[in-house]
């Protein structure tokens, strides 16, 4: 939640770039059920090939979530239990409370609309390498230069 970049990484950070790095997606959670004071959730994935949708524990699947910018859905009657009002301190910005526009990372959303690429210095080289050959074929030279950027800076040059 505070963006802190750790020398070597999270559990959670592994699995996102584990998932980035075979092609797949979190394309979003939604949690289920309450019931006994524990939240049930789901995590669907998918890769161009196929969706899947894993039981996964609520605080692993916004942890997942937060890191990839995935939407979180849930039910009325959970956010009726549950759910809290808070208030509002200030003016509000013209863009809190709207869907990620997909300018982090790459730039560019998915057919979502949500960007679901972990940050550029998560990548390996490797990664980085093919992002920037599809960025460049795709003629999407500023998101281009800012991978090169990266690319430069992990191989030291």
């Amino acid at each position: 939640m505070e963006k802190i970049i750790t020398p070597r990484p999270m559990t959670h950070d592994l699995f996102v770039s584990f998932a980035h790095a075979f092609g797949v997606k979190l394309k979003q959670i939604f949690i289920y059920k309450f019931e006994d004071g524990i939240f049930s959730s789901e995590l669907t994935f998918a890769d161009e090939e196929r969706t899947v949708v894993l039981d996964a524990r609520t605080s692993d699947a916004i942890s997942l979530a937060m890191r990839t910018n995935a939407p979180i859905f849930t039910t009325k009657s959970i956010l009726d239990e549950t759910g809290f009002l808070m208030e509002e301190v200030g003016e509000a910005s013209d863009d809190a409370g709207s869907e990620p526009d997909g300018d982090s990372a790459l730039g560019k959303a998915d057919e979502t609309g949500f960007n679901h690429e972990p940050k550029l210095e998560q990548y390996t080289v490797e990664e980085l390498e093919r992002t920037l050959k599809k960025l460049i074929e795709a003629e999407n030279y500023e998101q281009a230069a800012k991978v090169s950027d990266v690319l430069k800076r992990k191989r030291g040059e």
